[in-house]
C-alpha cells in the first residue's frame, strides 16, 4: 500500500528530496511552502505498484528517490518492460492529457520509492501561476519526448547488437560523466533480460552480445555496475557494427 507522508522519513529529508528535483529546485521558500509539496509525497516500497493497468488515470508522478519500472501487460499475460526510469524523471500522465495510459502500469523497481505526486488539474494551474516551473517542465517533457522517438527509430532502423551498444553509451551519458581516462563508471539495477525488453531482443542474444563486448574490453558489467573502459572507443564500435 502507497504511504502518504509516511513516518519513516522525516520532513527535512524529504524537503530535501523535493526541492533537489531540476522542476523544484529554483523556488524560493515562499513559493515553496504555498505549493505544500508535502502533502502530495508519497512512498512506495519495492515492487509495489503504483498503479496497474491503468485507465483514465489522472495523476502525474515526479521520482523523487529510486527506480520506477513502466511496462504493460499483452495478451498471453506477460509483463513488458517499456521503460525504466530514474530519479528525477517524470511519469503517469506527463502530456498532461485526460487519456487512459492504454493498460500500462508503474511499479517500484529494486529498492524503495519516493514520489511526489499531483492530479492534471492541480499541476496545470500551478504552471500557470508559476511560469519558471512550466518552463522547465516543458523542457524535461520535450527530452522525454525525444528519448521515446529515438528508442522508436533504433528499434526500426538499427540491429540488435547497435541497439545495445546504442543503450550503453546513453546509460553513460544520463547517469555518469566520464573520468580523466575517458571511462564510464554506471550504477546497474538492470539485468540481462530487463535490458532485452528495454532495447527489443531475447535476453540471449542481449548475453552473447555483452559477452562479445567484455571479451573486446568494451564493457564490464557485474549487477553492481557498468564500466565502460573508453567511451569514445564504444562510441566508434556503434559507428561500425
Amino acid at each position: 500500500m502507497l504511504k502518504r507522508g509516511s513516518d519513516t522519513m522525516t520532513v527535512d529529508r524529504k524537503m530535501l528530496l523535493i526541492r533537489s528535483s531540476e522542476v523544484w529546485n529554483g523556488i524560493t521558500d515562499e513559493e515553496y511552502e504555498e505549493l505544500k509539496p508535502l502533502h502530495r509525497y508519497i512512498e512506495a516500497k519495492k515492487g509495489e505498484y503504483i498503479y496497474f493497468e491503468a485507465f483514465n488515470h489522472n495523476k502525474l508522478y515526479f521520482i523523487k528517490e529510486g527506480n520506477i519500472r513502466i511496462g504493460c501487460i499483452d495478451e498471453e499475460g506477460n509483463e513488458l518492460v517499456k521503460e525504466i526510469i530514474n530519479r528525477g524523471e517524470v511519469f503517469g500522465q506527463f502530456t498532461l492529457e485526460k487519456n487512459n495510459l492504454n493498460g500500462e502500469f508503474a511499479q517500484a523497481y529494486k529498492a524503495d520509492v519516493s514520489l511526489c505526486a499531483f492530479n492534471i488539474e492541480d499541476f496545470e494551474k500551478l504552471l500557470r501561476r508559476k511560469p519558471d516551473i512550466a518552463l522547465k517542465y516543458t523542457r524535461q517533457v520535450g527530452h522525454k519526448l525525444r528519448n521515446i522517438q529515438n528508442r522508436l527509430l533504433n528499434l526500426l532502423n538499427k540491429d540488435v547488437k547497435t541497439r545495445l551498444v546504442s543503450f550503453f553509451i546513453t546509460q553513460a551519458v544520463a547517469n555518469t560523466a566520464e573520468t580523466n581516462t575517458g571511462e564510464a563508471i554506471i550504477p546497474n539495477f538492470l539485468t540481462h533480460e530487463d535490458i532485452a525488453g528495454l532495447i527489443g531482443a531475447s535476453r540471449q542474444t542481449v548475453t552473447t552480445i555483452i559477452n562479445e563486448l567484455e571479451q573486446e574490453d568494451l564493457l564490464r558489467f557485474t549487477r553492481q555496475q557498468i564500466t565502460i573502459p573508453s567511451v569514445k572507443k564504444l562510441q566508434k564500435q556503434e559507428s561500425v557494427v
